[in-house]
């Protein structure tokens, strides 16, 4: 049905474009078909092409109007959240590269004491040796 209704939009189309053209000019601003020839000359030609250019522009809009409603599928356009409203709720958080509380993992001591040095300067925290797991 949209292939057989494009082809008689771009048959309209065509059709709007030729007989547009085939008019005489009548302000002659470029300077073109306001002047020679005898073809389609006189009041009831005149008539007739507007007419007929006017029943063309009605089709060239409604054939319009048609192909975009069914391009856009007839109903109301659907969000990608409620496409992925299922599988929302069964979904975690990404994993991160720290503890379990969150904290960012870091390498070597977590308490500002370090065997190195001769003791502890964290004010009484144990000293851990760097690369020892860490106790909770």
């Amino acid at each position: 049905m949209t292939t057989v209704l494009l082809v008689i939009h771009l048959m309209i189309a065509a059709a709007l474009v030729g007989v547009v053209l085939i008019q005489k000019s009548e302000g002659g601003a470029l300077g073109i078909g306001g002047g020679g020839g005898n073809f389609m000359t006189g009041r009831g030609t005149a008539n007739l092409l507007t007419r007929i250019t006017a029943a063309l522009a009605t089709g060239f809009f409604l054939t319009s109007l048609v192909l975009s409603i069914l391009a856009s599928g007839g109903g109301k356009p659907a969000s990608i959240l409620d496409q992925l409203g299922g599988q929302g709720a069964g979904t975690s958080a990404p994993a991160t590269s720290g503890t379990s509380t969150g904290e960012p993992a870091t390498s070597g001591t977590t308490s500002g004491a370090s065997t190195e040095g001769g003791g502890a300067t964290g004010g009484g925290a144990e000293p851990t040796t760097q690369g020892a797991p860490q106790s909770q």
